[in-house]
């Protein structure tokens, strides 16, 4: 029998000891609730459609969600019951496509935005799919968590699946600049595949396991490390550099994008999203629902403002001050960063529910 433990890193991560921040003045924020209860709201991608599309993990939600710029939700049942949908990403076929990380589930979702959804199994079995990119050759590429593998998947369904590093525990995926794909690991590496399956891994420096990854603007990888607090940086030659989180002793960074002003965006484990310029300087904004345990996902909105979700049940916008006015009926704010209180067990522990039943922590397989 398989079994499923938490890492004893992710227990510093929701010990929050908050300290205060500084920087640059905190964009507007505005939050949003999910019309399903409990849904779980994960991970965010912009849609070809101009809406924010997203995941709802719990199988109370088990839903993929949809948001527009102007706050208007709509919602779509996942066939599969209790799929834990996780890393959604947009497709080359202006459908967007999702990983199913329930064993139970273990699938390949799309979407059309129209709401028809078509669900692919992957072949291995137990395999934890989780992050999902489009790839330079216009196949979808996902990380198999499970298994340590990456796969591919055809917008017609045919699948290949390439074996990593034993133990890598790949997470997050994206294309790359250079033609091949780069993938985070829970084992403190950053590894690379080409897309005829040649993998080249990187360790990184803190020896912190790694998440989220994305394309910077200029041109090199940026990644997320959770147990470190801090965001990575690797050339496509594979030169790391490392910069710290100073938000709050703890912080989990975990998802990161490109925002509308040339920085980088991240998420983070507790309530607060950050902003890292290509030159380092980090900056970390307080959430207005400051009990929410977690913000996940993130992504640009075709309306020049960052979109995020929280452990909260709620969509979060965070407006910068180029960016046009936000829908309205939400909780905003537009103070400077500020201290916040530590959050109390009752949200932590659900925090670690929420995780657990999702399969976004940082999970260690084990044999029984």
């Amino acid at each position: 029998m398989i079994t499923l433990q938490i890492r004893a890193a992710f227990l510093s991560l929701i010990a929050l000891a908050v300290a205060p921040t500084s920087g640059l003045a905190q964009p507007t924020i505005t939050e949003l609730t999910v019309p399903t209860a409990a849904s779980g709201p994960y991970a965010i991608a912009a849609g070809p459609d101009g809406a924010l599309w997203f995941t709802e993990t719990t199988a109370v939600g088990n839903k993929i969600g949809r948001i527009t710029t102007a706050g208007v939700f709509t919602e779509y049942a996942i066939p599969t019951a209790s799929a834990t949908a996780q890393a959604i990403t947009a497709g080359p076929d202006g459908a967007l496509w999702f990983t199913e990380i329930a064993s139970s589930a273990n699938k390949i979702g799309r979407i059309t935005t129209a709401g028809v959804i078509t669900e692919y199994s992957v072949p291995t079995a137990a395999a934890f799919p989780w992050g999902i990119t489009t790839g330079p050759d216009g196949a979808l590429w996902f990380c198999e968590f499970g298994v340590n593998k990456i796969g591919r998947i055809t917008t017609s369904g045919s699948f290949t699946e390439y074996p990593v590093t034993t133990s890598s525990e790949p997470s997050y995926i994206v294309a790359g600049p250079d033609g091949a794909l780069w993938y985070g690991q829970l084992d403190a590496r950053i590894g690379r595949i080409t897309t005829s399956g040649s993998v080249t891994d990187y360790a990184v420096p803190s020896g912190s396991g790694t998440t989220g990854i994305t394309v910077g603007p200029d041109g090199a990888l940026w990644f997320a490390e959770p147990y470190a607090s801090k965001i990575g940086r690797i050339t496509t030659a594979g030169a790391i550099t490392e910069y710290s989180v100073p938000s709050t002793a703890g912080s989990g960074p975990w998802v990161i994008t490109n925002g509308p002003d040339g920085a980088l965006w991240f998420s983070e484990i507790g309530p607060y999203v950050g902003r890292i310029t290509t030159a380092g300087a980090v900056t970390t904004y307080q959430v207005p629902t400051t009990t929410s345990a977690a913000n996940y996902g993130i992504a640009a909105g075709s309306d020049g403002a960052l979109w995020f979700t929280e452990a909260a049940n709620k969509i979060g916008r965070a407006a910068l001050s180029t960016s046009s006015s936000g829908p309205g009926g939400g909780t905003g704010s537009g103070s400077t960063p500020a201290t916040v209180p530590a959050l109390s067990p009752a949200p932590l522990a659900a925090l670690a529910l929420i995780l657990l039943a999702s399969g976004a922590l940082a999970l260690r397989r084990s044999a029984a």
